[in-house]
C-alpha cells in the first residue's frame, strides 16, 4: 500500500529496514535498543528542576516558549522498561517547546525490577504531590506517549475511583490501551512500522506484569476500564501504528460513557511519530500543534 507521507518521513521509514526491537530480543537487549534512541541532549536554554518530595522523583521542564498556566503532566513511554526520567528530558523539552507548556515529567519505577502496579502508583502519587504543592488541576492535562498513554488513562481512572482531583484533560500519543495487542491494526498491520509491533507489546506486557499478571486488568489495559467521569480526552494515532485500533476502541468506549473524546488518525504515520518533531518531520510538528490547539481550547475551563 502506498501511503501519503512527507519525503523526510518516507526516507526515515525506508532507512529503518528492520524493527527497532526484534521478536525474540530478551528484555535486556530490548532495553539497550530503546535507550539508544532516547536520552538526547537538551538545549542550554531549557530549564530543568528535579523534585523528589513524597518519594516520587519528577522534573519541571520549561523552555522560552513555556507558559506557567499551560501544564502537561507527562507519563513517558519507553515500553515500561527503558529510558526513565533522565532519558525522557528531551521529550519533555520537545513538548514544552511545541505545546508552549510547562512540563512535569514523572520518573516512575521501571519494569521488570518494579512490577505492575509500581509505575501506575508512582504516577498517581506524583500527581497528588503536585496538587498538594499548589498545582492547579484546571491548568493541567495529562499527556502520555506509547505505554505512557495507557498509564495516563489508567491514572485518571484510579484518581476518579478515589474521588481525587482530576486534570482538565488528557492527551495520548499512540497510547497502549490493550496489552494483548488484539486490534486489527496490530494483528493485520497496513504497513511496516519500524518502531513497534504486536509481539513487542506482548513481550513488554510480560515484563511489566510479571508471569502471573493479567493483561486484561483494567489498570494495565484501560481498554477494559470504566471510563465514565473522565475529563476530555484527545487520542492521536498513526494510520500504520499498531495502536491505531487501541485509540479507535477506547474512543468508542469513552464516547458511550459520556466522555468528551477526540480521535485523530494521521495518514501514513507510524508508532511514536510525534516524537520526531525535534528531527523536523512535518507530520510530527503538525500533530503536536493540533494537540496543543486542543489543549488551548480546554485549559482553565475545568473545575479543580
Amino acid at each position: 500500500m502506498k501511503f501519503r507521507r512527507s519525503a523526510p518521513l518516507e526516507a526515515l521509514v525506508t532507512a529503518l529496514e528492520k524493527p527497532l526491537v526484534a521478536v525474540g530480543d530478551p528484555m535486556g537487549v530490548a532495553r539497550e535498543k530503546l535507550e539508544a534512541v532516547h536520552g538526547h541532549a537538551i538545549q542550554p536554554e531549557t530549564e530543568v528542576t528535579w523534585i523528589a518530595d513524597g518519594g516520587v522523583r519528577r522534573a519541571h521542564v520549561t523552555t522560552p516558549e513555556s507558559r506557567p498556566d499551560r501544564v502537561l503532566f507527562l507519563c513517558h513511554g519507553g515500553a515500561f522498561i527503558a529510558a526513565g526520567g533522565d532519558g525522557y528530558l528531551f521529550y519533555a523539552e520537545m513538548l514544552a517547546r511545541h505545546c508552549h507548556a510547562t512540563v512535569v515529567l514523572v520518573d516512575y519505577r521501571l519494569a521488570p525490577e518494579h512490577l505492575f502496579p509500581a509505575a501506575l502508583d508512582d504516577i498517581v502519587a506524583a500527581w497528588l504531590q503536585e496538587v498538594e504543592s499548589g498545582r492547579v488541576p484546571k491548568d493541567t492535562a495529562f499527556i502520555g506517549d506509547s505505554c505512557g498513554g495507557g498509564l495516563a488513562i489508567a491514572a485518571l481512572v484510579a484518581l476518579r475511583a478515589a474521588s481525587q482531583p482530576l486534570p482538565a484533560g488528557a492527551i495520548t500519543l499512540g497510547g497502549w490501551f490493550d496489552l494483548e495487542a488484539t486490534g486489527t491494526s496490530a494483528t493485520e498491520p497496513l504497513g511496516r512500522d519500524p518502531f513497534a509491533h504486536a509481539e513487542f507489546v506482548r513481550a513488554r506486557a510480560h515484563d511489566y506484569l510479571g508471569p502471573e499478571g493479567d493483561v486484561r486488568d483494567p489498570r494495565a489495559s484501560p481498554l477494559h476500564a470504566d471510563l465514565s467521569g473522565l475529563p476530555p480526552l484527545f487520542l492521536q494515532v498513526g494510520q500504520v501504528d499498531l495502536t491505531r485500533d487501541d485509540g479507535v476502541r477506547l474512543a468508542e468506549r469513552a464516547g458511550r460513557a459520556g466522555v468528551d473524546v477526540t480521535l485523530e488518525i494521521h495518514p501514513g504515520c507510524i508508532h511514536g511519530f510525534q516524537g520526531l518533531a525535534s528531527a523536523g518531520i512535518p507530520e510530527a510538528t503538525e500533530a503536536l500543534a493540533r494537540a496543543a490547539a486542543w489543549w488551548e481550547q480546554r485549559a482553565g475551563k475545568a473545575s479543580a
